[in-house]
Order: C-alpha cells, then structure tokens, then sequence
C-alpha cells in the first residue's frame, strides 16, 4: 500500500465539538478558533463510540505507516484538505550500551528527527496547516525557537498559505535560514520566544494574520497526539512504564496523554498509563518550580537561558495542562543542567552512534539523573523522545588532518 492511499481514503469524520480544556465549555467545530471564550486552550472532541464501532486494530495495522493512518482520531474531515509532505512513523531505537552502563533496563528512543523538516514539530503543524487549509486561512504568523517556524513554512507553503515567523535573536542560523528557504518572511526579534509571542498576538487585528503559538490553535495538539498514538501500537498495544519528554510549551506531552485516554476509551489499551516525565533546563524550569509547589499554574521564568533552546519557553499557556497529566500519571518534572544535557548528548553518539538534538539529550540526562535518586528504577521500560535531528545543531569542529604526500604511520592510525 503506498503512503498516499492515507490521503485519498475515504475519510468518515468523528469530530463532535471542541472544548475548553480549563471549563469545559462547548465550542463549534468547522469554525476558525484560538482560545476559548476563557482564554484557555480548545481541544477537540470526538465521537470516541463511533471511532470504537468503525476502527479495529487489524484494519489499522492494513493501512499505510503514517501519522494518517489514524484518520478516525484526527480532525480533517476531506482528504483533499490534507498538505502532506510525507509523515511517516518514526523509529524507536534501542540503546542496549549506554543501558548496560547504567547497570540494565529497557531504554527506547523515539526518533522524531526522521519526519519532514527535521522535527517532531511536523506532527503539529501539518495537522494546524491542513485544517487552515480547510477553514480558508489565508496568513499564519507564529513565534518560534526554530523547529517549529520551519515545520510552519514548509506546509504553509506546500499549502499555498502566505507566513510571517518570529525568532529570538540568538535562534540557530540553520533554523532561521531554512525558514526563509521554505517561503516564510523571517524575523530576529530582541528578546525570547514569549517576546515573539506578544507580537503575534499585537498583530492579529492589525495585519490580519492568524495565531498559530502554541496551544492557541486547538490542531497542532491533535498532531501531536500522534506520537503517543504511534508509541501504543508500536510496543504492541501497551504502554511504557514511564515517558521522558522535553518540556517547553509541552503540546507534545498534553496530546500523547489525550491519545491514551482516547486509546482507552476505544478498546485498544487498557487503563495502564506512562508516568509522564516533563524535562526542563535548569536556566528555564517553570514547570519543576510549579510541580515542586504544587501549583497549577506556572509564572514566569526570568532570565531564561539554555543550550537547549527548544525546550527555552519562559512561560506556557498550557501549564495547568502539562502539570495535571504529569500528576495524574504519578510523574514528575525535573531540571538538567546544560553540562549534563551536553554529556548525554556525547555520550549517546559516541556509545550508540544515535545523534540527538540537545532537547533529546536532556532526557537521556534526565533519565539518569532519576535513576540515581530512585525516581525510576532499572526494571523500568522507558521512552526518551528526541525531538529532531542533531544534525539541524551546531556540530564540534574536528582539525584532525593527514598529508597523503608524507609517509603514513600505518600502525599508529
């Protein structure tokens, strides 16, 4: 089966309306949203009892490996509103030496640098971008930290739909560089991504754009709840004992907890959960300060700083959200230092050959750092999530030469 027969498969809609995730308050589906009446995130809901009656595990494991082989569970009602660059399901990956090290255990990957433009950022935006299509949104703005201003342009693009894209100044050259390759206008702004956010949101009334931050749309989170919907049918219908996810507006982490509830509710798993593991930097950890005290909401962190600048969100407008899944789930939230992510980013290269982005590095950092302190204990089943290819970060500059003109010490290579 070709991966385009997801796309042109006919596509029974199981949307029923959306809904606030802090009030419940109903609101149309079909209709062009940001917030809800409340200020809060929109998320949507489907008719999990007809999803039940329509979808078996065997017509799913017929289809096609890619994220639209859950078409059941995901909001775009007409295949032809799809914008598709190619989904595919990515790896998990063992990493049988650095588990050794470590005294054992059951450490997977999930490789999320394998899908288009690099990010596990594809996953949102080509749900946000396809269902733009769909409700005839002409102009997207959004503030990002690099990954997800690229994901945002390419489908954009692909989709014929005109972006505008902010970045903090000190955003990686690789990133601002294939943003505007892929057809966005592109800007450096002074000041970090919750500053980019303010101007996205100022703009809206006076460009005409529409608001595409995070978890102010309420379909990059439908997205993203491929990951945990991928991560079940992978291990078998069943789930890991706990998840470490890099934490920044942390729209990954609420979906993948939204995906077991509706994995659940449609017979596929049972009520067996991940403990759901929010990992933050140390120079920008307004999620383990709020679970450390426990507090529903999250201020703002000052300063922010941290070579991992996926995971540098200052403040999130779905904090309330990451912290009730980490708490109902019997997880945590946890802070690495930048040394540490940097050793865990070298140590799985050079030990595994798998290059991590730092986001990715963090949790591997922060998985042995809760391993120590008996957070998690060896018998564990764990998944670390790489959010992108290293290969989109700067990369250590190796001098090391040979003169074929010169005798070669054969022996001493």
């Amino acid at each position: 089966m070709r991966h385009d027969d997801n796309l042109t498969a006919e596509r029974p809609s199981f949307v029923t309306h959306l809904e606030c995730a802090m009030t419940g308050e109903r609101h149309e589906a079909d209709q062009i949203h940001n917030l809800s009446r409340a200020g809060k995130p929109l998320l949507v809901r489907y008719d999990l009892a007809g999803v039940r009656k329509a979808l078996t595990k065997g017509a799913l494991a017929a289809r096609p490996a890619d994220l639209w082989r859950y078409r059941e569970l995901l909001p775009v009602r007409k295949a032809s509103d799809i914008v598709s660059l190619g989904e595919a399901m990515t790896p998990i990956i063992r990493t049988p030496r650095v588990a050794k090290k470590l005294g054992g255990g059951d450490i997977l990957v999930k490789d999320e640098g394998r899908l288009p433009t690099g990010s596990f950022k594809a996953r949102g935006l080509v749900m946000a971008v396809s269902m733009a299509k769909a409700l005839g949104i002409k102009h997207m703005a959004m503030p990002t930290n690099g990954n997800a201003g690229a994901a945002l342009a390419a489908y954009a693009t692909h989709a014929g739909i005109k972006t505008t894209i902010f970045c903090p100044e000190d955003t990686p050259e690789v990133n601002v560089s294939e943003i505007a390759l892929q057809g966005a206008t592109v800007y450096r702004v002074n000041g970090l991504i919750d500053d980019c956010g303010k101007i996205v949101g100022e703009g809206k009334a006076k460009a005409g754009w529409f608001d595409t931050s995070t978890l102010k749309e309420p379909y990059r989170i439908e997205g993203k709840k491929t990951m945990g919907l991928e991560l079940a049918e992978q291990l078998g219908w069943q789930v890991p004992d706990a998840i470490f996810y890099p934490t920044g507006g942390g729209t990954g982490l609420i979906g993948m907890w939204k995906a077991f509830a509706e994995l659940e509710e449609i017979g596929f798993i049972g009520n067996k959960r991940p403990r759901m593991i929010a990992v933050q930097a140390a120079g920008c950890a307004p999620m383990v300060k709020a679970f450390e005290e426990g507090k529903e909401h999250a201020p703002r962190w000052e300063n922010a700083h941290t070579i991992a600048s996926g995971i540098r969100v200052p403040q999130a407008v779905g904090d309330f959200l990451i912290l009730r899944a980490v708490r109902e789930s019997g997880g945590f939230a946890i802070a690495v230092e930048d040394p540490a992510i940097q050793s865990a980013l070298d140590e799985m290269a050079r030990e595994e050959g798998l290059l991590l982005c730092p986001e990715g590095a963090a949790t591997y950092a922060a998985y042995k750092q809760s391993l120590a302190d008996g957070r998690v204990s060896k018998t564990d089943q764990v998944v670390l999530f790489n959010c992108a290819s290293g290969l989109k970060y700067p990369l250590p500059k190796i001098e090391r030469r040979l003169d074929r003109l010169k005798p070669i010490d054969y022996a001493g290579l």
